[in-house]
């Protein structure tokens, strides 16, 4: 039984890769940039797919061997107590929404902790301005590859922590712009910066601000939704 389980989920984890790799990009809620999937986002948007085919059992495969569970189990002190059982236990009794209310938490953990890490590290004097924007854009790539995955989740649970967190990543977005002079036809290099008009360069102090406004908005979120998937055997 657990072999054609684990084939029903490799089938659909082949599946869901193929229509993922040939299909247009779409835009998720969250500007129009989407970030690269890792191994852990990869893995989510598995086990939705199969969570909304009511494809319980291929889900749980998924999840048990997946990397978003691995994750879930390395970050155990930072994540709400009993989540993973918790989400494991809404995927065996077939209860759809609640797993996703459970990854929902667990994905706006993963991005308050690198919105927290990101603050820290823009606020480092021993790093300059631009080693530190680089670095704030980095962080920022990834809070938004984790968000995006749940913005619609967060709408539809607090539509105003949703608009709260749109809000603040497009204003970290732009103060990590970087619009510095690059020599003429080199690759992101810009027209202005060769004719002396003023460009725009990364502000590290200005992006710190929306960073702990995210990281704040989502520690309240996981703390009105952990209630919820408590309950959960």
């Amino acid at each position: 039984m657990r072999i054609a389980v684990l084939a029903r989920a490799n089938t659909a984890m082949l599946a869901l890769t193929i229509a993922v790799a040939g299909g247009p990009a779409v835009a998720h809620h969250v500007g129009v940039y989407v970030p690269r999937d890792n191994e852990v986002s990869a893995n989510f948007k598995q086990i939705k797919f199969a969570l909304q085919a009511r494809k319980f059992d291929v889900a749980l495969g998924l999840f048990d061997n997946g990397a978003l569970r691995a994750e879930m189990r390395a970050r155990v002190a930072d994540l709400p107590a009993g989540l993973e059982a918790a989400t494991r236990g809404a995927i065996t009794a077939g209860d759809a929404p609640a797993a996703e209310r459970s990854l929902m938490v667990f994905f706006a953990a993963l991005a308050r902790d690198l919105a927290q890490e990101a603050d820290r590290r823009l606020a480092d004097p021993g790093e300059s301005a631009a080693a530190r924007g680089a670095s704030g854009r980095k962080f920022l790539e990834a809070i938004t590859r984790y968000y995006n995955l749940i913005d619609f989740a967060v709408t539809q649970h607090d539509s105003k922590a949703a608009v709260a967190v749109r809000l603040a990543l497009d204003d970290a977005e732009g103060f990590a712009k970087d619009n510095g002079p690059r020599p003429a036809g080199a690759p992101g290099s810009n027209p202005k910066a060769t004719t002396g008009q003023p460009v725009v360069a990364p502000d590290p102090a200005k992006m710190r601000e929306p960073l702990q406004r995210i990281a704040q908005t989502l520690s309240r979120l996981i703390e009105t939704s952990s209630t919820s998937t408590r309950r959960i055997p």
